[in-house]
């Protein structure tokens, strides 16, 4: 999956990510997958692995990071044929899936880190629960910050190992400034892909060249091209 980019998307509760993908999505035609999603559709498909992950999540523990990431595999190999790229939004939560995703998925080209304020995120949770149709019992104010203080640990130990490949982006500003900034960063992807791409093909095409003259003349054999 060389040619086609694998883009992070991390970010806190309320910071805004979601809106950011679905712009990404409409501009470039990239294939969206979230792990909460995931998972909330294995269990409503009613299969043997649904039943299992919803006696998990019933009892109140975690969810196996193997089982999520087997989710991902599976969604991936799906799509890949087709995808133009994929955006994995709210994965990896800490440094090991990281290194997880990367040894049984592939690389990262790029993480975009929508960095957020803890008030700012607060106020946007608050807001959407009181809007909500539903209210959660979780979305009290205590629980959403020992919630944004987990992620915030976890989330720092996931910026240090992959410094080199991520872009964070301050998501407190108008959403269409944000997303100049992302569209810069995705644009820069896909040309270092693309001229990857051409590199290859002129190397290979060198290769075959060069083969075909050793061929032709019988001179080169035994010589390593």
């Amino acid at each position: 999956m060389s040619d086609i980019p694998i883009i992070w998307i991390l970010g806190g509760p309320g910071c805004g990510k979601g809106t950011q993908c679905a712009k990404i999505v409409e501009k470039y035609g990239f294939t969206h997958l979230s792990s909460g999603d995931l998972l909330r559709d294995e269990v409503s498909s009613g299969s043997d692995k649904g039943r299992e992950l919803q006696a998990i999540m019933t009892s109140g523990a975690l969810v196996p990071n193997q089982e999520v990431l087997s989710l991902l595999n599976s969604a991936v190999t799906r799509a890949k044929g087709n995808s133009k790229g994929f955006l994995i939004d709210g994965y990896p939560r800490e440094k090991n899936q990281g290194i997880a995703f990367e040894e049984q998925i592939a690389p990262a080209d790029l993480a975009l880190y929508f960095e957020c304020s803890e008030e700012t995120m607060l106020k946007r949770i608050l807001a959407r629960a009181a809007a909500a149709a539903v209210q959660r019992a979780d979305d009290n104010e205590a629980t959403i910050r020992s919630r944004l203080q987990t992620f915030k640990q976890n989330t720092s130990a996931i910026l240090e190992l992959y410094a080199e490949k991520t872009l964070t982006i301050n998501a407190e500003r108008d959403v269409d400034y944000i997303f100049i900034e992302v569209v810069d960063a995705i644009d820069c992807i896909l040309q270092k892909k693309q001229r990857a791409v051409k590199a290859y093909f002129i190397t290979e095409l060198r290769h075959q060249i060069k083969w075909s003259l050793v061929l032709e003349t019988g001179v080169g054999f035994g010589v390593l091209i």
